[in-house]
C-alpha cells in the first residue's frame, strides 16, 4: 500500500505541473521514439528481405560474377566488374562434373523489356527476361501452375516458347487463354507453353513480373557475351556444403584460378545472404542505439534539473512530512519514484509512437506490421535506469533537508 501511495503522490505532483512535466517528457519520448521507430522499421525491412532472399529454396545455391549483396565503394565494385564473365562452356563444365547435385542449371537474365500480346495488350517496360534450361525451373524453386515446362528439345533447337510469370499473364491476357497464344518480345514471336505459380514479392518489388525462355533462345536473341549464372540444388541438406565446395572447385578449375588466389566469382545461398544482411543491419542497430542513448542521457539531465526545481518548490512540504514522522527513506522513495514514473510515462509514449512510426515502412511496402518486443523491453528498462540515475541526487537532497529549516523556507 505504501508503494501505491508513493506512486499516487508522484502522479499528483506531475499533474500539478502539466506543462513542465510535458516538456520534460518530450526529451524521453524523442529518445525512445528514435530507438523503437528505427528498430521497428529495420525489423520490418529485415523480415521482408529475408522472405525475398529465401526464394532460392532449400539446399540450393547460386554462382554468379557479382556478389548478391554488395557493401563497399566504387573501387571494390570495379574489382568485381573486371572479373571474367561466366560463359556457357564454363557452366556446362561445372554441370558435367557435379556428383552431389540434384539439379545443376545454367541461366541468363536481363531486364527492362515490354511483353506484348498479339491482341495489343502489353506490359510496362520493366519485365525481367530469364533464359533457362529445363533443370532451371526446379533449381529456381519455381512451379508451373498451368501448361508445361521446358524440354530438352526446346533447349536443343532454340524453341520459340515462353513461360509467363503470373503478373505478366494478368496484364496481357486479362480474360485468360494464355496457353497456346503468341506474344512478342522485341519483335520476336514466342508461343506461351506455361504459367508460373505466383511467389509474391518483397520491398515493393514483384517476383512474378518476369518471363522465361530457353537459354539457347535467350543467347541467340540477347547475345552470347553476357555473364551467366549457375543454379545448383544439392541432393540433400546433409551434402549441401560438400556440393558447394565441389561446384566451387570445378569452376576454379575451368576458369584457371591459381591456388591460393581468391575466387573470381560469387557463391551465395539463402543462409549466406541472410547472414550478410543481418551483419549489415547489426551495425545500423548499434549506431542508432548509441545515438538514441545519448539523447536519453540529455533527457535524463533535463529530468534531474526539473526534479531539483521540484525539491526547491516543495521544501515546506518536505519539512511538514518530516515533522509528522516521515523518514529519510520515505522522502527518498517519493522523489525517486516520481523521477522513474516521469521517465516511464515518456518511455511508454515513445514506444507507442515508435512502433507506429516504424510500421509506416510496413504500410508503404504492403508488408505485415511487427512489434519489436525485445527493443520495447530494452527501451522500458532504459527509461527506468535513466530515472534512477538522474533522480537519485534530487531525491537524496530532498531526503537530507533539515525539517526545521524546511518549514521556515520561504
Amino acid at each position: 500500500m505504501l508503494l501505491f501511495e508513493i506512486i499516487r503522490i508522484a502522479l499528483n505532483a506531475i499533474r500539478m505541473n502539466k506543462l513542465r512535466s510535458a516538456l520534460t517528457l518530450l526529451g524521453v519520448v524523442v529518445g525512445v521514439f528514435s530507438i523503437i521507430g528505427v528498430m521497428t522499421a529495420v525489423q520490418v525491412l529485415q523480415n521482408s528481405i529475408e522472405s525475398g532472399l529465401s526464394n532460392l529454396g532449400t539446399h540450393t545455391f547460386q554462382i554468379q560474377k557479382f556478389p548478391a549483396l554488395f557493401v563497399g565503394g566504387h573501387d571494390q565494385w570495379e574489382k568485381f566488374r573486371r572479373r571474367k564473365d561466366i560463359t556457357l562452356a564454363q557452366g556446362e563444365f561445372v554441370r558435367d562434373h557435379m556428383t552431389l547435385a540434384k539439379y545443376a542449371a545454367i541461366e541468363g537474365g536481363t531486364g527492362g523489356f515490354s511483353i506484348q500480346a498479339l491482341s495489343g495488350e502489353k506490359t510496362n517496360p520493366n519485365v525481367q527476361i530469364m533464359g533457362e534450361v529445363p533443370d532451371g525451373i526446379p533449381a529456381n524453386n519455381w512451379s508451373i501452375r498451368d501448361g508445361r515446362s521446358f524440354t530438352d528439345n526446346d533447349q536443343t533447337y532454340s524453341g520459340s516458347v515462353v513461360i509467363l510469370g503470373p503478373d505478366v499473364e494478368k496484364k496481357i491476357f486479362p480474360r485468360g487463354g494464355a496457353i497456346g497464344s503468341e506474344i512478342k518480345i522485341q519483335g520476336e514471336r514466342y508461343t506461351v507453353i506455361g504459367i508460373f505459380e505466383p511467389k509474391g514479392g518483397s520491398l515493393g518489388g514483384n517476383a512474378d513480373n518476369f518471363v522465361a525462355i530457353p537459354l539457347s533462345s535467350f543467347l541467340n536473341h540477347f547475345g552470347k557475351i553476357r555473364s551467366l549464372n549457375i543454379m545448383i540444388k544439392a541432393k540433400s541438406p546433409e551434402v549441401f556444403d560438400e556440393c558447394m565446395e565441389e561446384a566451387r572447385m570445378a569452376l576454379r578449375t575451368v576458369r584457371k584460378v591459381e591456388p591460393g588466389k581468391d575466387d573470381d566469382f560469387a557463391i551465395f545461398s539463402n543462409d549466406s545472404l541472410i547472414s550478410t544482411f543481418n551483419e549489415f543491419t547489426q551495425y545500423v542497430k548499434m549506431g542508432i542505439g548509441f545515438i538514441s542513448f545519448i539523447s536519453l542521457l540529455a533527457a535524463g539531465v533535463g529530468i534531474m534539473n526539473i526534479m531539483l526545481v521540484s525539491v526547491t518548490e516543495r521544501t515546506k512540504e518536505i519539512g511538514l512530512r518530516k515533522s509528522v514522522g516521515a523518514r529519510k527513506g520515505n522522502i527518498l522513495s517519493q522523489f525517486m519514484t516520481e523521477a522513474i514514473v516521469l521517465c516511464q510515462m515518456g518511455g511508454l509514449v515513445g514506444i507507442g509512437l515508435g512502433v507506429l512510426g516504424g510500421n509506416l515502412a510496413a504500410i508503404a511496402f504492403s508488408m505485415p506490421p511487427v512489434f519489436p518486443i525485445d527493443w520495447a523491453i530494452i527501451g522500458f528498462l532504459l527509461c527506468a535506469f535513466i530515472g534512477v540515475v538522474f533522480g537519485v541526487y534530487p531525491a537524496w537532497k530532498a531526503a537530507n533537508l533539515d525539517p526545521i529549516e524546511a518549514l521556515r523556507y520561504e
